[in-house]
Protein backbone atom coordinates (compact mmCIF):
# COMPACT_ATOMS: atom_id res chain seq x y z
CA UNK A 1 0.00 0.00 0.00
CA UNK A 2 2.73 2.62 0.95
CA UNK A 3 4.25 1.69 -2.58
CA UNK A 4 1.29 2.37 -4.48
CA UNK A 5 0.82 5.31 -2.56
CA UNK A 6 4.34 6.43 -3.33
CA UNK A 7 4.19 5.56 -6.78
CA UNK A 8 0.95 7.41 -7.67
CA UNK A 9 2.55 10.76 -5.93
CA UNK A 10 5.38 9.81 -8.01
CA UNK A 11 4.40 12.32 -10.95
CA UNK A 12 2.97 15.20 -8.33
CA UNK A 13 4.70 18.20 -6.95
CA UNK A 14 5.10 17.02 -3.37
CA UNK A 15 5.64 20.12 -1.85
CA UNK A 16 2.16 21.17 -3.19
CA UNK A 17 0.52 17.92 -1.62
CA UNK A 18 2.41 18.30 1.20
CA UNK A 19 0.89 22.26 1.76
CA UNK A 20 -2.69 21.20 0.67
CA UNK A 21 -2.70 18.50 3.02
CA UNK A 22 -1.69 20.45 5.81
CA UNK A 23 -4.11 23.26 5.24
CA UNK A 24 -7.19 21.17 5.25
CA UNK A 25 -5.43 19.79 8.68
CA UNK A 26 -5.23 23.18 10.15
CA UNK A 27 -8.85 23.99 8.73
CA UNK A 28 -10.35 20.82 10.45
CA UNK A 29 -8.87 22.24 13.83
CA UNK A 30 -10.90 24.36 16.72
CA UNK A 31 -8.60 26.50 18.98
CA UNK A 32 -10.52 24.17 22.07
CA UNK A 33 -9.12 21.28 20.06
CA UNK A 34 -5.89 22.18 21.01
CA UNK A 35 -6.25 23.60 24.39
CA UNK A 36 -6.28 26.79 23.29
CA UNK A 37 -9.17 29.67 24.57
CA UNK A 38 -11.52 30.24 21.89
CA UNK A 39 -12.22 33.89 21.88
CA UNK A 40 -11.17 36.38 19.78
CA UNK A 41 -12.46 36.67 16.25
CA UNK A 42 -11.22 34.81 13.08
CA UNK A 43 -11.41 35.22 9.54
CA UNK A 44 -12.14 31.70 8.82
CA UNK A 45 -13.08 28.38 10.59
CA UNK A 46 -9.70 26.51 11.92
CA UNK A 47 -6.40 27.14 13.76
CA UNK A 48 -3.83 30.11 12.19
CA UNK A 49 -0.48 29.14 10.60
CA UNK A 50 0.93 31.51 13.71
CA UNK A 51 -0.82 29.07 16.19
CA UNK A 52 0.07 25.47 14.57
CA UNK A 53 3.79 26.90 14.18
CA UNK A 54 3.80 28.21 18.10
CA UNK A 55 2.36 23.71 18.65
CA UNK A 56 4.84 22.49 16.09
CA UNK A 57 7.29 24.66 17.83
CA UNK A 58 8.87 26.20 14.33
CA UNK A 59 8.75 29.74 13.00
CA UNK A 60 5.85 30.72 11.38
CA UNK A 61 7.27 32.04 7.65
CA UNK A 62 8.72 28.48 7.77
CA UNK A 63 5.52 26.93 8.23
CA UNK A 64 3.91 29.22 6.07
CA UNK A 65 6.27 28.40 2.91
CA UNK A 66 5.22 25.01 3.84
CA UNK A 67 1.94 25.26 3.27
CA UNK A 68 2.37 27.49 -0.12
CA UNK A 69 4.46 24.37 -1.60
CA UNK A 70 7.72 26.46 -1.21
CA UNK A 71 9.52 25.33 1.48
CA UNK A 72 12.53 22.87 1.68
CA UNK A 73 11.27 19.52 2.19
CA UNK A 74 11.02 19.21 5.90
CA UNK A 75 12.86 17.12 8.92
CA UNK A 76 11.78 13.76 10.34
CA UNK A 77 11.54 16.06 13.75
CA UNK A 78 9.56 18.35 12.14
CA UNK A 79 7.31 16.25 10.44
CA UNK A 80 6.76 14.37 14.21
CA UNK A 81 6.12 17.94 15.29
CA UNK A 82 3.61 18.86 12.64
CA UNK A 83 2.20 15.45 13.28
CA UNK A 84 1.77 16.43 16.72
CA UNK A 85 0.14 19.77 16.79
CA UNK A 86 -2.06 19.05 13.78
CA UNK A 87 -3.62 16.24 15.90
CA UNK A 88 -2.91 13.53 13.08
CA UNK A 89 -3.78 9.87 13.34
CA UNK A 90 -1.80 7.29 12.27
CA UNK A 91 -2.76 6.73 9.16
CA UNK A 92 -2.54 10.24 8.33
CA UNK A 93 0.86 10.74 10.15
CA UNK A 94 2.35 8.13 7.46
CA UNK A 95 0.57 9.46 4.79
CA UNK A 96 2.66 12.97 5.76
CA UNK A 97 5.53 11.49 5.74
CA UNK A 98 4.94 9.84 1.85
CA UNK A 99 4.15 13.40 1.12
CA UNK A 100 7.50 14.31 2.70
CA UNK A 101 9.33 11.62 0.21
CA UNK A 102 10.45 10.14 3.75
CA UNK A 103 9.50 6.65 5.25
CA UNK A 104 7.34 7.23 8.12
CA UNK A 105 8.48 5.53 11.41
CA UNK A 106 7.94 1.97 11.98
CA UNK A 107 6.22 2.88 15.33
CA UNK A 108 4.51 5.59 17.56
CA UNK A 109 7.25 5.54 19.91
CA UNK A 110 10.09 6.05 17.20
CA UNK A 111 8.98 9.49 16.99
CA UNK A 112 7.48 10.38 19.63
CA UNK A 113 4.22 10.59 18.21
CA UNK A 114 1.16 10.79 21.01
CA UNK A 115 -1.29 9.09 20.89
CA UNK A 116 -4.28 11.03 19.60
CA UNK A 117 -7.22 9.91 21.67
CA UNK A 118 -4.42 10.69 24.75
CA UNK A 119 -3.71 14.03 23.40
CA UNK A 120 -7.10 15.17 22.81
CA UNK A 121 -7.72 14.52 26.86
CA UNK A 122 -4.16 16.55 27.28
CA UNK A 123 -5.79 19.47 25.62
CA UNK A 124 -8.76 18.90 27.47
CA UNK A 125 -6.98 19.15 31.17
CA UNK A 126 -4.81 21.77 30.37
CA UNK A 127 -6.40 24.38 32.10
CA UNK A 128 -6.90 22.79 35.68
CA UNK A 129 -4.79 19.62 35.71
CA UNK A 130 -1.24 18.78 35.63
CA UNK A 131 -0.78 15.94 33.17
CA UNK A 132 1.34 13.82 30.97
CA UNK A 133 2.23 11.55 27.98
CA UNK A 134 5.01 8.67 27.96
CA UNK A 135 5.70 5.79 26.07
CA UNK A 136 6.39 2.76 27.69
CA UNK A 137 9.94 3.39 28.51
CA UNK A 138 9.31 6.03 30.73
CA UNK A 139 10.11 8.84 28.28
CA UNK A 140 7.88 11.77 28.38
CA UNK A 141 6.65 12.96 24.91
CA UNK A 142 3.97 15.29 25.77
CA UNK A 143 3.25 17.70 29.29
CA UNK A 144 0.33 20.35 29.36
CA UNK A 145 1.15 23.83 30.81
CA UNK A 146 0.51 23.11 34.56
CA UNK A 147 2.52 19.89 34.43
CA UNK A 148 5.87 21.71 32.86
CA UNK A 149 5.24 24.00 36.07
CA UNK A 150 4.91 21.14 37.96
CA UNK A 151 7.87 18.63 37.47
CA UNK A 152 9.61 21.02 34.93
CA UNK A 153 10.21 20.81 30.95
CA UNK A 154 10.70 17.26 29.73
CA UNK A 155 9.15 16.18 26.45
CA UNK A 156 11.60 19.00 24.42
CA UNK A 157 14.95 17.85 26.01
CA UNK A 158 16.58 15.58 23.47
CA UNK A 159 16.85 11.99 24.66
CA UNK A 160 17.84 10.82 27.33
CA UNK A 161 17.41 13.61 28.88
CA UNK A 162 13.38 13.29 28.00
CA UNK A 163 13.38 10.34 29.91
CA UNK A 164 12.07 10.18 33.39
CA UNK A 165 13.64 6.98 34.54
CA UNK A 166 16.97 8.21 33.21
CA UNK A 167 16.66 11.69 35.21
CA UNK A 168 15.73 9.83 38.35
CA UNK A 169 18.86 8.06 38.48
CA UNK A 170 21.20 10.64 36.89
CA UNK A 171 20.19 13.78 37.67
CA UNK A 172 19.63 14.54 42.07
CA UNK A 173 17.40 17.35 41.30
CA UNK A 174 14.44 15.83 40.08
CA UNK A 175 14.63 14.08 43.45
CA UNK A 176 14.36 17.33 45.35
CA UNK A 177 10.73 17.36 44.29
CA UNK A 178 9.82 14.43 46.64
CA UNK A 179 10.00 13.56 49.71
CA UNK A 180 13.43 11.48 50.86
CA UNK A 181 10.99 8.55 52.41
CA UNK A 182 9.53 8.23 48.77
CA UNK A 183 13.11 7.44 47.23
CA UNK A 184 13.32 4.19 47.39
CA UNK A 185 9.62 3.15 46.70
CA UNK A 186 9.79 5.72 43.20
CA UNK A 187 13.31 4.06 42.22
CA UNK A 188 11.66 0.38 42.10
CA UNK A 189 8.48 1.42 40.59
CA UNK A 190 10.51 3.24 37.83
CA UNK A 191 12.53 0.24 37.40
CA UNK A 192 10.08 -1.88 37.51
CA UNK A 193 8.02 -0.02 34.82
CA UNK A 194 11.25 0.24 32.34
CA UNK A 195 11.55 -4.03 32.39
CA UNK A 196 8.01 -4.22 31.59
CA UNK A 197 8.36 -2.27 28.52
CA UNK A 198 11.40 -3.59 27.78
CA UNK A 199 9.44 -7.15 27.58
CA UNK A 200 7.10 -5.32 24.75
CA UNK A 201 10.00 -4.33 22.71
CA UNK A 202 12.53 -7.33 22.56
CA UNK A 203 15.44 -6.43 20.38
CA UNK A 204 14.87 -2.51 20.23
CA UNK A 205 18.43 -0.86 19.38
CA UNK A 206 17.18 2.16 21.26
CA UNK A 207 15.50 0.46 24.50
CA UNK A 208 18.71 -0.92 24.58
CA UNK A 209 21.12 1.32 24.88
CA UNK A 210 19.14 3.15 27.29
CA UNK A 211 19.17 0.30 29.55
CA UNK A 212 22.84 0.20 28.73
CA UNK A 213 23.63 3.86 29.62
CA UNK A 214 21.49 3.41 32.85
CA UNK A 215 23.29 0.58 33.86
CA UNK A 216 26.80 2.59 33.10
CA UNK A 217 25.57 5.56 34.96
CA UNK A 218 23.89 4.54 38.02
CA UNK A 219 24.70 1.85 41.21
CA UNK A 220 21.49 2.46 42.20
CA UNK A 221 20.09 1.39 39.02
CA UNK A 222 21.97 -1.63 38.51
CA UNK A 223 21.30 -3.10 41.94
CA UNK A 224 17.47 -2.72 41.54
CA UNK A 225 17.80 -4.02 38.37
CA UNK A 226 19.07 -7.09 39.70
CA UNK A 227 15.89 -7.50 41.80
CA UNK A 228 14.31 -8.57 38.46
CA UNK A 229 11.32 -6.69 39.73
CA UNK A 230 8.49 -5.85 36.61
CA UNK A 231 5.25 -3.86 36.72
CA UNK A 232 2.91 -1.73 34.54
CA UNK A 233 2.41 1.69 35.89
CA UNK A 234 -0.30 2.24 38.65
CA UNK A 235 -2.17 4.96 40.05
CA UNK A 236 -0.08 6.34 43.48
CA UNK A 237 0.28 9.05 45.91
CA UNK A 238 2.72 11.36 45.40
CA UNK A 239 4.08 14.20 48.69
CA UNK A 240 5.76 16.45 46.88
CA UNK A 241 7.79 19.72 48.11
CA UNK A 242 7.86 22.23 45.47
CA UNK A 243 9.96 24.92 45.54
CA UNK A 244 7.16 27.60 44.25
CA UNK A 245 4.31 26.30 46.40
CA UNK A 246 5.23 24.29 48.99
CA UNK A 247 3.82 21.06 50.07
CA UNK A 248 1.98 19.13 47.19
CA UNK A 249 0.09 15.51 48.32
CA UNK A 250 -0.84 14.33 44.52
CA UNK A 251 -2.81 11.38 43.34
CA UNK A 252 -1.31 10.30 40.12
CA UNK A 253 -3.69 8.47 38.06
CA UNK A 254 -2.67 6.75 34.97
CA UNK A 255 -4.19 5.88 31.83
CA UNK A 256 -2.43 3.51 29.45
CA UNK A 257 -3.41 3.24 25.19
CA UNK A 258 -4.22 -0.13 24.48
CA UNK A 259 -3.17 0.09 20.94
CA UNK A 260 0.20 2.24 21.90
CA UNK A 261 0.85 1.19 25.43
CA UNK A 262 1.78 5.32 26.12
CA UNK A 263 0.93 6.49 29.56
CA UNK A 264 -1.04 9.26 30.51
CA UNK A 265 -0.17 10.29 33.97
CA UNK A 266 -2.87 12.83 35.78
CA UNK A 267 -1.65 14.48 38.86
CA UNK A 268 -4.28 15.48 41.03
CA UNK A 269 -5.29 16.74 44.66
CA UNK A 270 -5.82 14.30 46.95
CA UNK A 271 -8.57 14.92 48.67
CA UNK A 272 -8.65 16.79 52.15
CA UNK A 273 -5.72 18.21 51.73
CA UNK A 274 -4.79 22.17 50.11
CA UNK A 275 -3.27 20.82 46.97
CA UNK A 276 -6.28 22.14 44.68
CA UNK A 277 -5.17 25.33 45.77
CA UNK A 278 -1.30 25.15 45.54
CA UNK A 279 -2.22 23.87 42.28
CA UNK A 280 -4.53 26.98 41.51
CA UNK A 281 -1.58 29.56 42.82
CA UNK A 282 0.80 27.53 40.88
CA UNK A 283 -1.17 28.05 37.74
CA UNK A 284 -1.64 31.69 38.76
CA UNK A 285 1.82 32.32 39.08
CA UNK A 286 2.45 30.53 35.10
CA UNK A 287 5.98 30.80 35.46
CA UNK A 288 8.56 29.44 37.81
CA UNK A 289 12.58 29.13 37.94
CA UNK A 290 12.61 25.40 38.32
CA UNK A 291 9.90 25.14 34.79
CA UNK A 292 12.78 26.66 32.88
Amino acid sequence: MRRQLAAILGNMDHRIELGAFLRHRRDALRPEDVGLLPGGRRRAPGLRRDEIALLANISTDYYERLEQGRGPNPSSTVLGRLARALRMSSDEREHLYVLAGQSPPPSFRTDNHVDPGLMRVLDALSAATPALVSDDLGTIIAQNPLNVLLLGRYAERPPPENNQVWRWFTDPRCRTLFLEHQHEELGRGYVAGLRAGLARHPHDPAAEALLAKLQVGSAEFRNLWGRHELAIPRSTLKVMQHPGVGRLELRCDVVISPSTGQAMVLFGPQPGTDAGERLALLRTRGTDSFAE
